[in-house]
């Protein structure tokens, strides 16, 4: 039998700290709305290259709206159907292939993302050899790496690659990094890159998104003074991923990535007075809502809201659904 639900005795109390900001930032939301505009604009069908953001839930409703996820354009019918480009960015290949084709190619990419592009594209023409720092396979590094001709940028995961990491040019070194990468490990490859290669060129203005420094800082600062954290997101999302990380690496002696209530591992949680919750930036809202829930069914719930940082970012949609919508 569950812990507090047994019969004639009372839920056991809970403090749950609730991390603040959490869940969706601007750049999912813009590339969650750019789908639902453009089914709104169009009908279905709408084709989305890639999950258009690393959540089940999300993916799911709007397939249901009429939403196809698709992995290449070669999956995309020449029928006129939009096709949406992911908020992790593609590589340049993509679009040119679709303007090839002559699809209505929307490009909900994040503009964080985006940023990054432009820094590695300026980097390229000044000559300069590019060091990525990133997770290999991840959407965003794939499509960070796909801005330039092979070779053009070297990807580096670690302290490891960082050390073996040989430039062609030691003083002609530049520096890019994902944008939903542990803020801690970052600064320690960044700062063994910096010595070993003291005139390399870093980004004017930090890689890592805000959203993803702000959810890390609120988890650090919750993590160590709970029992157990939990982490609404999906497994494939990286910046969930490091929030589990940062929790763990801060001190929390459980903590769990979790999709929604079903996936919640009760064992896990037994015995804790205290909680930690927050939710990755594609994870939404009405998921943190059930599990809250879930935990309230067998505990008795003391809520504390720990605010990391005050968000107010917004990201316009798309030109071309911008444009529709002013015409309407």
């Amino acid at each position: 039998m569950a812990m507090g639900q047994e019969t004639g005795r009372e839920k056991p109390p809970l403090k749950v700290l609730l991390c603040s900001p959490r869940g969706f930032c601007a750049g999912v939301v813009r590339a969650i709305e750019s789908v639902e505009r453009a089914l709104a604009i169009h009908g279905a069908p709408v084709y989305v290259r890639h999950e258009i953001v690393h959540n089940r839930y999300v993916v799911d409703s709007l397939r249901k709206k009429g939403a196809i996820f698709v992995e290449e354009l070669n999956e995309v019918p020449d029928d006129g159907a939009p096709v949406i480009f992911s908020a992790h960015g593609v590589p340049r290949e993509v679009p040119e292939e679709a303007l090839r084709r002559r699809l209505l190619a929307l490009d909900a990419t994040c503009p964080l993302v985006t940023k990054v592009h432009r820094e590695t594209e300026i980097h390229f023409k000044r000559g300069r050899e590019i060091i990525l720092i990133g997770h290999a396979g991840h959407p965003e590094v794939v499509g960070t790496m796909g801005q330039l001709p092979p070779g053009a940028v070297t990807l580096v995961q670690s302290i490891d690659e960082a050390d073996r990491f040989v430039p062609r040019n030691e003083d002609n070194l530049a520096f890019v990094t994902q944008t939903t990468l542990s803020v801690a490990d970052t600064a320690t490859i960044v700062e063994r890159l910096k010595q070993r290669f003291p005139s390399i060129i870093g980004p004017h203005k930090e890689d890592i998104c805000y959203a993803t420094t702000n959810r890390q800082e609120a988890v650090t600062r919750v993590a160590p003074t709970v029992d157990a954290m939990v982490v609404v997101g999906s497994p494939n999302s990286s910046n969930s991923q490091r929030l589990r990380e940062v929790a763990e690496r801060a001190g929390c002696p459980r903590a769990a990535l979790v999709e929604r209530a079903a996936a919640i591992d009760w064992g896990m949680f037994s015995g804790i007075s205290s909680l930690g919750i927050t939710a990755g930036a594609s994870a939404p809202e009405v998921l943190v809502e059930e599990v809250m829930d879930a935990f309230a069914a067998r505990y008795e719930l003391i809520v504390e809201t720990v605010t990391a940082a005050e968000e107010d970012m917004f990201f316009p949609l798309p030109r071309a659904l911008r444009e529709t919508q002013a015409a309407e």
